[in-house]
């Protein structure tokens, strides 16, 4: 089996090779349509949905995969949560999925409010480079007991369930 992921990070190719170990698993750039910091599940989802099916586009694929890490709150909160959402597609099927919700430290939630992106937020409070590309907020904000890829494995898993069981 043949699969793209929408992205060249390495981390979210390594979340869905996790996923499907019997697969070759291929980083395919693509845009997500949204906007750089999704907001919000309806647009976190969008994104995914639109790399999912641009990449499965791509190249001679039998799935695609999207996933895209936005922010949202959830109904009866203020908090803002880094949020986490994929899909899956063959291009007929679609399956959806959600990955765990971290409540965003308030300090980071102000930045990301006033309309900065949380990767490069999260890079200037922990002095690095690239955190997207390595644990993530996840890892960070959980002192690494739930990495980025582990968190994304779980979006994964969940949007990819209609083509692992039968029951759907």
């Amino acid at each position: 089996m043949r699969i793209a992921v929408g992205s060249g990070n390495p981390v979210k190719r390594d979340a869905t090779a996790r996923v499907f170990p019997a697969a070759t698993v291929t980083a395919e750039p693509v845009p997500s349509g949204v906007a750089g910091q999704p907001t919000g599940h309806d647009e976190t989802r969008t994104g995914a949905e639109n790399r999912a099916a641009a990449s499965l586009d791509a190249g001679a694929y039998d799935l695609g995969v999207g996933i895209e890490g936005g922010v949202a709150r959830f109904e009866g909160s203020d908090d803002l949560f880094l949020v986490m959402w994929a899909a899956v597609t063959d291009g007929d099927r679609w399956g959806r999925g959600a990955g765990p919700s971290l409540r965003l430290p308030d300090g980071v939630a102000d930045r990301v409010a006033a309309g900065e992106e949380l990767g490069p937020v999260m890079d200037d409070v922990l002095g690095t480079d690239d955190v997207a590309k390595k644990g993530g907020a996840a890892g960070a904000f959980t002192d690494g007991r739930l990495s980025r890829t582990d968190a994304l494995e779980s979006a994964v898993v969940a949007a990819a369930a209609p083509f692992l069981s039968d029951r759907y």
